[in-house]
């Protein structure tokens, strides 16, 4: 290493670390349905939902669009996501069937699977933090990453 080169000091966020970030900001902030974030325009900690919540958890604010984040940024909120609709995907699945009678297996949308009517805060608190335990043993060895 040259001596003018500076190694990266902020640690990498795994999906997992996000997903565990979501699930307390829901836990101190509150959870809603419908919309990403409440609309209480003086509030700086909105409650959100699952997908608002990932966001703050990336940007540390409320965020409209995935494009204010930072490219690093950003790809860390994608790889959230899609790690909450793989585990969706293989431990809530949505078995429809279409007029013909024949099964769907369709990816799991996080958007509808927060706003079901029967969804609560703790499905979806529990959901995060059992998506970011499922990365971890897929991705980690003795607590390092892979």
């Amino acid at each position: 290493m040259k001596a003018t080169h500076q190694p990266p000091t902020d640690p990498q966020l795994t999906p997992a670390d996000v997903l565990r970030m979501a699930a307390l900001y829901l836990r101190r902030h509150g959870w809603l349905q419908g919309s990403y974030y409440s609309t209480d325009a003086d509030s700086p900690m909105p409650s959100a939902c699952l997908v608002g919540a990932v966001g703050i958890a990336c940007a540390g604010r409320r965020l409209e669009y995935p494009g204010q984040l930072d490219r690093t940024d950003e790809a860390t909120y994608r790889q959230a996501l899609a790690v909450v609709v793989d585990y969706l995907d293989s431990y809530q699945p949505i078995c429809a069937v279409d007029e013909d009678g024949f099964f769907l297996h369709e990816h799991i949308s996080p958007y509808s699977w927060n706003d079901d009517p029967g969804r609560t805060a703790e499905d979806v608190i529990t959901a995060l933090e059992a998506a970011a335990d499922e990365w971890d043993r897929l991705h980690t060895k003795g607590g390092e990453n892979q």
